[in-house]
C-alpha cells in the first residue's frame, strides 16, 4: 500500500474545543521569560537577541503567542490525517477570513511557488509531475517593473518566466497564451498599475492575480480588503505581526485555486511544493495565532505601542540635546509605531550607526537600526520586561559618549 494511502486512512482527533482561551491582557499575553531549568541557548553557545527592530526572518520573525504555543504543545502527542487536518484548518480560516478557500503554507514565499504552480497546472496531474520543466514554450507571470523583489524568485523556480510591465497599456500588450497569473507585491514604493486596474486587466484575459501582503499587517483590515478588491489569491506571513510559528504562512482565495495549490504541495508526494512541507504543529499553531489576532483589541494594542515609545523617549531626553520623536511607518510593510532618536553629535559623540553596532555586540545584544541622522528603535517585538532594558542599554551607550 503507497505511503499516502495509509496517511489518508488515519484518523484526526477533532480540534480540540478550548484551544484557544479567552484573550488575555496585552501584558499577559506577551511571551515570557523562559522558566525551564534547561538554557538550549546557553548549551548550543546560542545568543538570545532582543528585537528592538521589525518582523525579520534573519532574526528568527516574532514572539509566538502564548495561545501558539499551547496550540502546539497540545497537539504534539498524537498523530494526524495531513489531508484531513488540512481541510479542517483551511476550512476554518477561510470562515475567519471571509473567503471560499484558505490553506496553511510554509510562509509566503512557499504560497507564492504554490500559486504559480497552481496557475500553471491546475489539477492536471501530469503537469504537477513534470513541474518545473514542462515541455515547450515557459509559462510567463506578468509583473510590473517597480514591483520585482527579490522574493519572485519563488515564480520562476515553477519553470515560469517573469515578463515586466510599465502601466496599464503595457500590461494588456503583454498578456498572452503563455501567460497563467499577474503578481501584485504589495509593499512596492512605486505602482505603475494601481490594485483596482491591475484586477479589472486581468479579470477580462482571465487571468488569475496574486497578491503578495506579506508584512502588511497591521491594520488587521488588511486581511480583508485586498479579497474585495478583487484579487484571486492573497498571502500574508504567519510569522510576523500575526504572531504565529515564523515558517508558517497563509495562502486564500479562490476555491479552484486553492485546491490546485494544494495539489502542488505536501503532503502529496511528488509534486514541486513537497519540500516546503507544513507540520501538524504548524498547522494547528497558524489556526491559532490567526484567531487570536483578529480577536484581540487592536486599540489597546496600539495604546500600548505608543506607551512604550514615550517611555522610552522620556528615559532619553534626560541626557543634553537628545530629542525622541513617534514615528509610525506609512507602510503598508511594517505600519505600526517606532521611536525616532536624534541628538547634537557634537555634543554627544557617537553616529546612530555607532549605537546600533553597540547594541548589536553588547550585553544583552539589542538590534536597532539606524542611519547618519537618527536612530530607530522599535518597541512591537519587546517583551514588557525588555522596554527598560533597552531604553537603559541606549541611554548608557549615548552618557559614555558625552
Amino acid at each position: 500500500m503507497k505511503r499516502r494511502n495509509i496517511l489518508k486512512g488515519l484518523t484526526l482527533l477533532p480540534l480540540a474545543s478550548g484551544l484557544i482561551g479567552k484573550a488575555a491582557s496585552l501584558g499577559e499575553s506577551a511571551p515570557q521569560p523562559k522558566t525551564t531549568e534547561r538554557d538550549l541557548f546557553k548549551e548550543l553557545g546560542v545568543t538570545p537577541v532582543i528585537n528592538a527592530s521589525v518582523t525579520m526572518t534573519f532574526l528568527s520573525g516574532s514572539l509566538m503567542l502564548p495561545e501558539v504555543l499551547e496550540a502546539i504543545n497540545s497537539t504534539s502527542h498524537d498523530f494526524a490525517d495531513m489531508y484531513e487536518l488540512q481541510d479542517k484548518v483551511g476550512a476554518k480560516i477561510a470562515e475567519m477570513l471571509q473567503v471560499e478557500s484558505a490553506m496553511v503554507t510554509s510562509g509566503a514565499s512557499c504560497a507564492i511557488l504554490l500559486s504559480t504552480a497552481a496557475s500553471i497546472t491546475g489539477m492536471d496531474p501530469e503537469k504537477i509531475r513534470q513541474l518545473p520543466n514542462l515541455p515547450g514554450p515557459r509559462p510567463e507571470v506578468i509583473m510590473q517593473k517597480t514591483h520585482r523583489y527579490l522574493f519572485d524568485q519563488a515564480v520562476t523556480t515553477t519553470g515560469a518566466r517573469i515578463i515586466e510591465v510599465d502601466g496599464a497599456d503595457e500590461m494588456e500588450k503583454a498578456i498572452n497564451e503563455r501567460t497563467v497569473m499577474a503578481l501584485f507585491f504589495n509593499a512596492a514604493g512605486k505602482t505603475s498599475i494601481p490594485h483596482s486596474d491591475f484586477v479589472a486587466i486581468a479579470k477580462r484575459h482571465n487571468i488569475p492575480t496574486l497578491l503578495d501582503a506579506a508584512a502588511d499587517v497591521p491594520p488587521v483590515e488588511n486581511l480583508f480588503k485586498y479579497q474585495k478588491i478583487g484579487f484571486d489569491l492573497v498571502t500574508f506571513s504567519g510569522g510576523k505581526m500575526i504572531r504565529g510559528p515564523q515558517s508558517a504562512g497563509l495562502l486564500f482565495g479562490r476555491k479552484d485555486l486553492i485546491t490546485a495549490a494544494r495539489a502542488n504541495h505536501s503532503p502529496n508526494e511528488a509534486p514541486i511544493g513537497r519540500p516546503m512541507k507544513v507540520n501538524k504543529e504548524e498547522m494547528f499553531g497558524m489556526y491559532a495565532a490567526l484567531k487570536a489576532y483578529i480577536e484581540r483589541d487592536h486599540k489597546k494594542e496600539w495604546e500600548e505601542w505608543l506607551r512604550r515609545t514615550k517611555h522610552i523617549g522620556s528615559q532619553l531626553e534626560t541626557l543634553s540635546s537628545v530629542k525622541t520623536e513617534t514615528y509610525v511607518d506609512p507602510g503598508p510593510a511594517n505600519a505600526f509605531p517606532s521611536l525616532q532618536v536624534t541628538w547634537d553629535q557634537d555634543k554627544i559623540k557617537i553616529s546612530p550607526k555607532q549605537v546600533v553596532k553597540a547594541l548589536k555586540s553588547g550585553t544583552p545584544s539589542i538590534v536597532a537600526n539606524g542611519n547618519d541622522d537618527h536612530l530607530t528603535v522599535g518597541v512591537v517585538l519587546l517583551r514588557p520586561d525588555q522596554v527598560d532594558i533597552v531604553a537603559g542599554r541606549v541611554k548608557s551607550i549615548l552618557q559614555q559618549a558625552i
